[in-house]
Order: structure tokens, then C-alpha cells, then sequence
């Protein structure tokens, strides 16, 4: 072992010292050159402290031995400085008028009319090395001599000799630790050897008995261990995104990489309505992606969320300030309510944002509507929340994420108060293409707005492209797909791509009832049969999502498969949503009239094809519908996400179900394995609901085993910790470019 060792130890230590032999001639040269120009730099120094003093006493009007006396004194005030060797002072013609006693004969002056030197030479003389330049002295642009400034440079000899003895040092104790360190690791590793390769071998199952011995072996055994080193690898690097993406990991990051700073979420719905019922003040959760995804994040973070306060009983829950701390079993963050007049409320709300922007990004063939009263009532609730952020932060410089379409002026409006904010805007609807966009009357004002932000995120990429592509269009901005920024007016924004997904584990699943008892009370809850095939959609009531076509599907199945009348129902939720608008009202009519078409044609006593609940329901219900059923339709026409379908998946811990999922979601892009359709093609959809219905279970199990691998791994905490590292890298950037700004200043002054 004492030999294997030594094949290591002494090719090491004769490695040190030739690379210490050729070190130390490099460090020496290097550090006489850093020590030169530094003297150099010095002897500029002197000779421009000394120029104003030393003219007066060259011009002034005396007598010649005077005057020797008074330069004499002088240049003895500056060899003061222990470096300074010696001194002297030469005319225009080349002869020494003045100088010090130390300065050697050696040195001489110049010739007349000689070119001003900008460095210094180095002159060897037997008590040791001197340092020598000449600098100009002038009056009025006249030349009237030169100052000679000689520096010692026997400290640097010393200098020099006492690194060149830390190197050899340095070396000798690197290599002593070194030659350490391998012969404890090649001893460890020596009698272990044998039995880590066979526990290696044992570990993946192979029936070989290897001799460490046998030569040709050990690269066998070297293999193996790198190959179960990566697999270990590997896997620890999934087990740790499956763990780590949990609230724990977002207060991780904003203790260790954002410090601590202050995170705001400003939106226009908030997570908790007050709602004044007969029985009192009922606390409700909306029917808002938005508030599924953010609510987790905002209890991890515990900042503060500015929301207009919507509930009829909202303004009674809150204090002086418009704060009241949620959730109401256990406090974690708080809401600032904003308030809305009814006027302000139809003119930004229900007219600019969800009669023109909402159909204008869908592009679900709904003519978006655009008047100017609106547009000024979104302008100033836009404005309004801007001076909410800014009354909210505590720091000038919060993390500020603004969500949605509702505000899309916010970002700049927000800049303009705070100009150190890190803002975030996130837009959870999908983003038209320049030729769509450009309907808007308004289209210059709201990309200024957005460009306002930090960051911008979009769920797809494919929307981000449509976003470059707008700006590109309409604005004289820089944009740079490469580097996926666009700069506009200041400070560039960033443009990503953040899938937006769920909490994981979900919430509402923690107090669900087994899947079989689910099963048998959602059934007896409708009047159904406990054999009756059960699937559902959850959707607010809006034209984007697809119900009417879902339902088209579902007609079109019972036609050409009639073995499924009385034996397939369809349980249709649907919260009502924007009942002011007449796009919404009409769709209301147009739904309860397909879901009473279909259950007159197809209904049976015991079994209507269509069981539609226009009303809210809360997670725990929509969970427990999600856990009977056999299958789940989204049908949306165009969709940023769409977390029903993630939240299906999740609800599914006995992996049993199929998803179908439309082609225009996002979703349809994370989640494969679902059956994918065009909610269009009604032909597709009800071959689509066929095959969800006779779907064996293996198939099952195989398809949402996968989906919920991913929505496991990419939950919200992920989408959010994504953002929330990107901000943490802006804003250590923005710091180190205002350090180097500060910088320059600082040196910009010393120069003046």
C-alpha cells in the first residue's frame, strides 16, 4: 500500500517544485513591474505637488545664492517621504542647477530639447537599485527645466525576497496536505474496495463475484461506480424538486436570495370575499385560476395582497387602513382592499377589460368592444392602484407582482412612484398576434404600460413570441429575442415564459372522503345510479371556455352510441360570471336551453344526460366531483392554462380517470397524456368521449400517473420560485450596475 502511495506522492511533490521554480522568477518580474508603476505614478504625484511652489522660487526676483538656499530647503521638506532617495533640478540646457546631497553621480541630466518621458528606468548601482525620471516643469506653456525624482528600491528587493520565500513555503505546505490527503484516501479506498464493488453489483442486481485483484476487472468495477455515482445523482436531483418546490422553498429564496424584501401582489380580484347572508357574513372563495394559483404562494410569503374589495359585506371586515388578515382560520397575509363606485366598476371592469380586452386575447369570435368612457375609468383604476402599491411598501424597493389584464397600466404607473421596484406582471390570458392586437384603440398605451415591468410573463412561449411580435410592430423599441428582453424607455423588461400550475399536495384534498365514497355521494346527491358513468366540467360561465360545444359532444355521443342513453351522465358546474354583460347573459339562455335540448332527447326516468349546476361551489366540493367521476372535459376555445385540468389530475390519487383537454389550452402542451382535441370538431370530441368511457384501467392508470408526475414536479411554488429567482437576479444586477455607477462618480470627482 506504502508503494501505491508513493506512486502518487513523489510524482506530486516533483510537480510543486517545478511549478514553484517557475513561479517564483514570474512573481518576482511581475511584482517589480507592479512596484515600478507604482513609482512612476508617485514620482507624478511629487513632481505635480512640488510645480507651483518650485516656479515661484525659480522666477522670483533674487539673488543667485538665495535662491540656492530656498530650492535647497524645499527639496529637503520633500525628502521627508522615506522613499524619496534624492532630488534634483535641471535647465532647459541640460545642466544641474540644484540638487540634493544623496544624488548619486550616475545621474545626469538630460539633453536639451528631449522628449518628456512618461515612465521612469530602473538604474543598478552597488548600494542597490534606484528609481529615476524626469517630469517637466513649466510656466505659461514654457519650458523652464526638469525635476530628476529618484526613488530607493531597496525595499522592493526585500518585498521581493520575502515572497519568494512565502511561495516556497506555500508549495512545500500544499504539498505536504496534498501527499496527505492521498495517502489517507488511497488507504480508505484500498480496503474498501472490495467490498464497494460488490455491494455496487448487489445494487443493481448483477450475479458476478469480482476480484479487485483480476487487473482486467477494475475497469469494469470503475464503470459501475460512476454509472450508480450518476444514477444517485439523478435521482437525488429529482427527489429534491419534489420536495423542495413547497412553501418552505419560496421562504427559502426570499430569506436567502431576495434578503428578506418585500413581495406585493396587486390584482383585481382578491381572495376572500365578505358576503352578507341571512345567517350573518359568509367569508367565500371566487372562482378565479388566478386566486388558485397566487393564494398558495401569497401563504407561504405572508406579504400583502391589493385587491378591490367586491363583497357586500367587504367594507365591514376591514380596518382604518382597508386591511383585513386572511384566511380566516389561520392569518398568514393580509388584503388592502381597493373600492370601486358601480360606475367605475362597469366602466373598467365589465366594459374596457372584459368587453374588450378578455375577447380580444381569446379570439373566441366574440367581437370585443372598446368605448372611450371605459378606457378613461380603466386608466384612472389603473392609476388608482399604482398610489395603493405605493402607499403599501414599506422599502423603496419592493417585489411588486401585478397580475392580469385588468391592469395592464399598472406596471408603468407603479415604475413612475417607485423607479427602484422590481415589478413582475404576469398575464394569464393568452396574447393575440399583432394583427389581432391592433384592433385596440389604446394598443401603444398598454405595451407602454406593460413594458413598465421587470419582467413580464406569459404561460407559453408561444404567447411571448406574440408579444415580441406586437411590440415590434408598434413601438420603436430594441427587442432582443436572444436574450429575451426588450428595452423601451429605461430599464429593459424580460419577457418568460412561467406555465402557470397548483399547489402541491392540493389543499382541498386533505379532507376529501375515499374515492368510492365520493362516488356514491355525488351520484345519490344528483338521483343517479351507482353504475351510471360519470363526467364533469367545472368552467365559470364564459363563452371561452367551450360548454356549448362540450355539450354538442355529448349529443353527438348518445346519437352514435346509444348503448350509453340512461347509462352516461355529464355533470356540468358552472359559476356565474360578468351576469351584468349581455354577451354573458346571453350565453346563460343559450346553455340552460342545450342541457334541457339534450335531457328532453336523451333523458330517462332515472338518468339525465346533462346535469347542469349554475351556481358556486367551493375547492372541497368541486374536489369531491372531480374524485366520483369517470372522466374530465375541458373544452376551452382559448385558454392561458386552464387549471381545471391540472386540478382534475391532481384530485386523482387513486390514478383512475381520463382527462380531455382541448388543443387551445396550455395546459395541452404540459399534460400529453390527456386526450388532446379541437373542441371544434364535434366528431372528434364525442370519438373523444367514447373513448374516456371505455378507457381500460391500466390505460388509465398509465395516462394520469404521468400527468400527475408533472404537476407534482411544476407546482405553483415552482411557477412562482421561478419568478421569484429571476427577480432576485435583476435586482443583485441592478445593485452591482448601481456599484459600478457610484464608481464612476467617485473617480469622475477625483479627476475633476
Amino acid at each position: 500500500m506504502m508503494r501505491l502511495s508513493l506512486r502518487f506522492v513523489i510524482p506530486l511533490m516533483l510537480a510543486l517544485g517545478a511549478i514553484a521554480y517557475g513561479v517564483v522568477p514570474l512573481v518576482d518580474d511581475l511584482t517589480l513591474k507592479w512596484f515600478v508603476r507604482d513609482l512612476d505614478m508617485r514620482s507624478k504625484l511629487v513632481t505635480a505637488a512640488a510645480q507651483e511652489p518650485l516656479v515661484e522660487l525659480l522666477t522670483a526676483k533674487e539673488r543667485d545664492i538665495v535662491r540656492l538656499q530656498r530650492v535647497q530647503a524645499f527639496f529637503g521638506r520633500l525628502l521627508q517621504d522615506e522613499r524619496l532617495y534624492a532630488l534634483g533640478f535641471c535647465d532647459t540646457t541640460g545642466r544641474l542647477l540644484y540638487k540634493t546631497p544623496a544624488l548619486p553621480g550616475e545621474i545626469a541630466c538630460r539633453k536639451a530639447n528631449a522628449e518628456v518621458e512618461d515612465t521612469g528606468h530602473v538604474l543598478k548601482l552597488p548600494g542597490g537599485p534606484l528609481h529615476v525620471v524626469a517630469r517637466p516643469v513649466t510656466l505659461e506653456d514654457q519650458r523652464l527645466g526638469e525635476v530628476l525624482v529618484v526613488h530607493d528600491m531597496s525595499f522592493i528587493e526585500r518585498r521581493s525576497a520575502d515572497t519568494k520565500e512565502y511561495i516556497v513555503y506555500l508549495f512545500a505546505a500544499l504539498g505536504a496536505v496534498v501527499a496527505l490527503i492521498t495517502v489517507v484516501i488511497a488507504e480508505i479506498s484500498f480496503r474498501g474496495w472490495m467490498a464497494g464493488i460488490k455491494a455496487l453489483i448487489r445494487g443493481q442486481s448483477l450475479a458476478l463475484s469480482l476480484q479487485p485483484k483480476a487487473r482486467e476487472l477494475r475497469p469494469i468495477a470503475r464503470d459501475l461506480e460512476a454509472l450508480v455515482h450518476d444514477l444517485d445523482a439523478e435521482r437525488r436531483m429529482r427527489d429534491e424538486a419534489q420536495i423542495s418546490w413547497r412553501p418552505e422553498a419560496l421562504r427559502s429564496i426570499l430569506r436567502e436570495d431576495l434578503k428578506g424584501d418585500e413581495i406585493l401582489i396587486v390584482s383585481n380580484r382578491e381572495p376572500y370575499i365578505h358576503v352578507r347572508r341571512d345567517r350573518g357574513i359568509d367569508v367565500r372563495r371566487p372562482a378565479s385560476g388566478l386566486v388558485t394559483a397566487l393564494e398558495p404562494v401569497m401563504r407561504a410569503c405572508s406579504g400583502t395582497w391589493i385587491a378591490h374589495g367586491s363583497g357586500n359585506a367587504d367594507r365591514e371586515m376591514v380596518d382604518a387602513q382597508d386591511h383585513v388578515m386572511v384566511p380566516p382560520d389561520k392569518p398568514a397575509y393580509r388584503i388592502r382592499r381597493v373600492w370601486l363606485s358601480k360606475e367605475e366598476e362597469a366602466g373598467y371592469y365589465y366594459g374596457f377589460a372584459n368587453e374588450g380586452l378578455w375577447p380580444l386575447c381569446h379570439i373566441a369570435h366574440t367581437r370585443p368592444v372598446f368605448r372611450a368612457p371605459d378606457w378613461e375609468h380603466y386608466r384612472e383604476i389603473n392609476r388608482r392602484f399604482a398610489r395603493a402599491v405605493e402607499s403599501e411598501s414599506r422599502t423603496a424597493d419592493p417585489i411588486v407582482l401585478v397580475q392580469d389584464y385588468h391592469l395592464a397600466l399598472a406596471p408603468r404607473m407603479i415604475r413612475e412612484r417607485l423607479p427602484r421596484a422590481t415589478i413582475i406582471a404576469f398575464w394569464h390570458i393568452p396574447w393575440p398576434n399583432p394583427e389581432a392586437f391592433g384592433v385596440c384603440p389604446w394598443r401603444r398605451e398598454i405595451l407602454e404600460g406593460l413594458l413598465g415591468s421587470s419582467i413580464l410573463g406569459f404561460h407559453t412561449q408561444f404567447h411571448c413570441n406574440n408579444f415580441f411580435d406586437t411590440v415590434d410592430r408598434y413601438l420603436e423599441a430594441r427587442v432582443d429575442r436572444e436574450t429575451f428582453t426588450i428595452s423601451y424607455g429605461g430599464e429593459p423588461t424580460e419577457v418568460h415564459r412561467y406555465p402557470i400550475s397548483i399547489e402541491w399536495p392540493p389543499a382541498p384534498l386533505a379532507a376529501q372522503p375515499p374515492v368510492a365514497e365520493c362516488r356514491a355521494r355525488i351520484r345519490r346527491e344528483h338521483g343517479l345510479a351507482d353504475d351510471v358513468r360519470l363526467g364533469v366540467g367545472v368552467d365559470r360561465l364564459d363563452y371561452t371556455k367551450g360548454i356549448l360545444e362540450r355539450f354538442a359532444a355529448i349529443e353527438r355521443l348518445l346519437e352514435l352510441e346509444p348503448q350509453w342513453i340512461g347509462r352516461f351522465a355529464f355533470l356540468q358546474i358552472a359559476a356565474p360570471s360578468r351576469s351584468s354583460i349581455e354577451e354573458y347573459q346571453n350565453l346563460d339562455a343559450r346553455v340552460r336551453a342545450a342541457a334541457q335540448h339534450i335531457n328532453e332527447r336523451f333523458g330517462t326516468p332515472t338518468c339525465q344526460p346533462v346535469v347542469l349546476r349554475i351556481e358556486h361551489h367551493d375547492a372541497a366540493q368541486v374536489y369531491t366531483c372531480y374524485r366520483a367521476a369517470d372522466f374530465g372535459f375541458v373544452s376551452s376555445l382559448h385558454d392561458g392554462m386552464n387549471l381545471v385540468a391540472k386540478e382534475f389530475v391532481a384530485a386523482r390519487d387513486d390514478e383512475r380517470g381520463a382527462l380531455i383537454l382541448s388543443q387551445f389550452t396550455g395546459a395541452a402542451r404540459e399534460l400529453p397524456e390527456a386526450l388532446i382535441v379541437n373542441p371544434y370538431d364535434t366528431e372528434e370530441c364525442a370519438a373523444a368521449l367514447g373513448q374516456a368511457l371505455a378507457m381500460p384501467p391500466d390505460e388509465q392508470r398509465s395516462r394520469m400517473r404521468s400527468m400527475r408526475r408533472l404537476v407534482q414536479e411544476f407546482n405553483v411554488y415552482r411557477w412562482a420560485g421561478r419568478m421569484l429567482l429571476d427577480a432576485a437576479r435583476v435586482r443583485q444586477r441592478r445593485r452591482l450596475a448601481s456599484g459600478s455607477k457610484r464608481t464612476a462618480q467617485v473617480v469622475d470627482l477625483r479627476r475633476a
